[in-house]
């Protein structure tokens, strides 16, 4: 038996309520009547029996109080399973929730104190005050059992008790053992119930993530870390990269092997990445890898520990080294059939307008001979043959060199490089196709090239390296526009590699006092694209002396802007690393201190979307300056360098360019448009054309400009008919005026890039990885955009083939075990982000099935049609190892 006190207790706590009853009972009489009036029999009667329920737990008997709390447990259990609404034992209990805490404080039986604990903490789901957490009280007060019984929603209330209690014990210091044992509950009930998000945030809350990888199994996992890998772009750092390292883990762990990969691309961590091939086995599995680090534009050693087979390495080398990307992209080409040249002529349509355009042909033939150059090497980018510079095989005469002398002097030198862009990718033919103009006796036609031949290599590594020994030797030739030719061809060949013999090369010109300014400038960009994102000490040094060397009247060259952003491009995307350079920065010459200050920040965030740097720069540009500051331009384009993260960053960035059109000063209007086109290259929105279609007659010529070009980009690539028939009107309005003509016409040649096969995305893999070189390149020649005028209007307009180094086939090319096409079945769709539904759910919606080789919109994604064949990459993009599914059985 119970001791005495209890007895006393019990009846002391139900006389006390029997006596207080009646005080209370009388106004309230006749409403309990009425409310009584409409409950339904059954209602009535489980009211009833409850209100006995409560009174029997106050009994004196301890047999009989177990009793009723038992009985009270079932009901409440047995109504919580589901909530749709408040179920009614709660709703019937709120008045006596008040009498029952009473009741627990006077009790003394250790274990029915507990049971009575579980119950209260059930009715404080409804019942307690806002911040009370009493919910979370009575359940550390009560008994150890199991939480998931009580329901989805109590588990949930309890989660969200937790993570305020946890923030309070932080701040008082206090322990918090009881709260993680709990935690561990919960999370192992929300795992089993496909709660996955609802998990990880709790641990979120209470900073213990690591809990997670011990609860998740096969059936789940996938969707834990695509929660992960999504909440991280949200977390501030150092939180997203724990989040990203444990969803990496827990992906090595259950074989998911690629997902992992991209995660390390994302990190950027070698180590993770080696990590990854040594965890598998799986030759197939390899290549898939190898494709993946090859579109990413990752220079990665394999060594023993990956494979120590040579047979296999040298396949493995082959696709990192990117050697068959001009084949796959070939035969995407004559899978869709155009592999026919286009000359500029068909992509004008210029029998679409009417008189006048034509009637303007013949006023500035260099002018125009030049645009028709780059519109000719953007429409047949990578395929080989055009109609310009490539002879047709029957004709005796060389049809290319007579081109290339129909433009002036620098105009040559990218006459020269578009063939490099035309056999993009193609090394033994395109430096074949070169090599006759080493030979002439034409420095800018030399220089074209060189130039050339560092296009040919774009993103394509040989051991024997032929752009660095063809290019090596006129690096430090006279004549400047060979140099820079030979200079920036290396950039272009060797963008990522961190190789060091250009570095040693290029910083020697860097600090070389006689060298012409314009030579320094592109020895910079250069340097900063070989070691984009490396963080390399020696090169910031070579590059810091070279800035703080620079005359008064050097600050004031155009090209001077080229130095400070080589220094931001060796720190992009690296965030905090950028600080200490950043503060040399500050003893600048006041003339490039802001600007560089502007381009360091820029590149260092690019593409972390941190709010609070681009309100940062946002506050730079809200400045109204005198005349001569031109800092505000980088600003400008570092709020979309920086937003371009993630879509909804994307729409507000969008938004709030869209203020600085209305209020900026005139160097902002400048560098608006060029900001919106990066946030939309190669995706062109409806709201953002009709922003810079209206811009592009704007007053002032240079934002007219930069809205035209940016029309261009935003249309890369897409063969968008809107933007096609925009540009023809433009051709047509603008027919006198032979700058703004000259824009029009590049950006005709952006929207048909690669006859609408190719993209200047620099995200890929369902937008979850950025490829550092290519945003490098568009950002160098966005940069250059900010002073049309003086630089592609002037003579440097081959800055515009740093865009070769984003161009990516937008292609799913699927290959067999043997790495030939295989085609196969494909739906592709709109895709749709599935982050945390439950279920299945469709990850794509309007589709249309097509056979492979196909061609990826922007925000398409594409999931194979037949069970044949099992994927080697989660995402379907770029080229695709298939193996065959052992289970597949062909249907009688």
């Amino acid at each position: 038996m119970a001791p005495e006190p209890n007895k006393a207790s019990g009846s002391g706590s139900g006389g006390a309520t029997k006596n207080d009853a009646p005080l209370k009972a009388p106004p309230s009489k006749k409403k309990e009547e009425k409310k009584d009036d409409d409950l339904s029999e059954e209602d009535l009667a489980l009211k009833q029996q409850l209100e006995l329920y409560v009174e029997r737990v106050q009994d004196p008997e301890p047999g009989i109080q177990k009793l009723a709390l038992e009985s009270l447990r079932q009901e409440i259990r047995s109504s919580t399973s589901s909530m749709t609404s408040v179920p009614k034992p709660l709703k019937f209990l709120r008045p006596h929730y008040g009498t029952l805490k009473a009741h627990y404080e006077k009790m003394a039986d250790i274990d029915l104190k507990k049971y009575l604990a579980d119950i209260l903490s059930v009715l404080a789901l409804t019942m307690s005050a806002e911040g009370e957490r009493e919910s979370l009280k009575y359940r550390l007060l009560g008994s150890e059992g199991d939480i998931g019984s009580w329901g989805h929603e109590y588990v949930r209330n309890l989660a969200g008790e937790i993570a305020q209690e946890y923030t309070k014990r932080q701040s008082e210091e206090a322990s918090i053992d009881d709260l993680i044992e709990l935690v561990q509950q919960i999370v192992a009930f929300h795992m089993k119930h496909n709660a996955e998000p609802e998990a990880v945030d709790l641990l979120m809350e209470v900073e213990d993530l690591d809990i997670l990888s011990k609860h998740v199994d096969k059936t789940n996992f996938k969707r834990t870390c695509l929660y992960l890998t999504s909440a991280a772009k949200y977390l501030p750092g150092p939180d997203d990269l724990v989040v990203l390292k444990i969803a990496y883990e827990i992906y090595l762990k259950f074989g998911e092997y690629s997902s992992a990969l991209q995660i390390a691309l994302f990190l950027d961590n070698l180590q993770y990445i080696k990590q990854v091939y040594t965890s598998c086995d799986d030759v197939q599995q390899k290549k898939q890898f190898s494709y993946i680090l090859a579109r990413h534009g990752t220079a990665f050693e394999l060594d023993d520990d990956i494979t120590s087979d040579d047979v296999h390495r040298e396949v493995l080398e082959e696709i990192i080294n990117n050697t068959k990307l001009s084949e796959g992209y070939l035969t995407l080409a004559r899978d869709i059939e155009v592999m026919e040249p286009k000359s500029p002529e068909d992509i004008y349509k210029a029998h679409l307008l009417e008189g006048r355009a034509s009637a303007g042909a013949s006023v500035d033939s260099a002018r125009q001979n030049l645009a028709a150059t780059f519109v000719n090497a953007f429409v047949n980018a990578g395929f080989g043959q055009d109609k310009l510079m490539t002879p047709p095989t029957d004709s005796s005469s060389g049809g290319s060199a007579n081109w290339l002398f129909k433009n002036k002097d620098h105009g040559k030198t990218s006459a020269g490089a578009s063939l490099g862009m035309i056999l993009m990718w193609d090394v033994d033919s395109g430096l074949a196709q070169l090599d006759k103009y080493f030979h002439c006796n034409d420095n800018y036609a030399i220089a074209g090239a060189l130039l050339g031949v560092g296009i040919v290599n774009c993103g394509i590594r040989n051991d024997c390296d032929p752009a660095l020994a063809l290019l090596d030797d006129f690096v430090d030739k006279e004549d400047s526009s060979v140099r820079i030719g030979a200079i920036m061809g290396l950039g272009i060949a060797y963008a990522g590699t961190q190789n060091e013999q250009i570095c040693s090369k290029l910083s020697l010109i860097l600090n070389d006092a006689k060298a012409p300014p314009d030579v320094i400038a592109f020895a910079a960009i250069s340097l900063g694209l070989v070691f984009v994102g490396s963080c390399n000490e020696e090169v910031a040094q070579a590059m810091i002396f070279a800035l703080m060397d620079r005359s008064e009247s050097e600050l004031q060259e155009p090209l001077t802007r080229f130095l400070p952003l080589g220094l931001g491009l060796l720190y992009l995307g690296k965030q905090e690393r950028v600080e200490a350079t950043a503060e040399v920065s500050k003893t600048f010459n006041e003339k490039i201190r802001k600007y560089c200050d502007m381009t360091l920040l820029s590149c260092a965030y690019a593409g972390t979307g941190n709010v609070l740097k681009v309100q940062n720069l946002l506050g730079h540009c809200a400045e109204h300056l005198e005349k001569g500051e031109t800092h505000q331009g980088p600003a400008v384009l570092g709020i979309a360098m920086i937003a371009m993260a993630e879509e909804l960053g994307l729409e507000m960035a969008i938004r709030s360019l869209e203020h600085l059109l209305q209020y900026g000063e005139q160097n902002i209007r400048r560098a608006v448009p060029l900001a919106l086109g990066l946030l939309c290259i190669s995706n062109p929105k409806v709201n953002v054309m009709d922003t810079l279609s209206r811009l592009s007659h704007d007053t002032d010529s240079e934002v007219a400009m930069a809205a035209v070009i940016s029309l261009g980009l935003i249309g890369a690539g897409t063969n968008n008919a809107r933007i096609a028939g925009m540009l023809r009107n433009l051709s047509s309005y603008y027919y006198k005026d032979a700058n703004l003509l000259f824009c029009v016409r590049i950006a005709q040649g952006l929207v048909h890039l690669g006859k609408g096969l190719l993209t200047l995305n620099p995200y890929h893999s369902d937008r979850f990885l950025l490829s550092p070189t290519a945003l490098a390149g568009l950002t160098s020649m966005l940069h250059a955009c900010l002073d049309m005028k003086a630089i592609i209007l002037g003579k440097h307009h081959y800055v515009l083939y740093f865009l070769v180094l984003a161009m990516q086939p937008r292609m799913l090319l699927t290959v067999d075990e043997n790495l030939k096409p295989l085609s196969v079945p494909v739906r592709v769709g709109q895709a749709v982000d599935v982050v945390g539904q439950a279920g299945r759910p469709k990850t794509i919606t309007g589709f249309q099935t097509h056979s492979t080789p196909v061609l990826l919109a922007a925000g398409d994604r594409a999931e194979l049609a037949t069970e044949k064949y099992i994927p080697l990459s989660p995402i379907l993009e770029g080229f695709v190892i298939l193996k065959e599914n052992p289970e597949y059985r062909e249907d009688q």
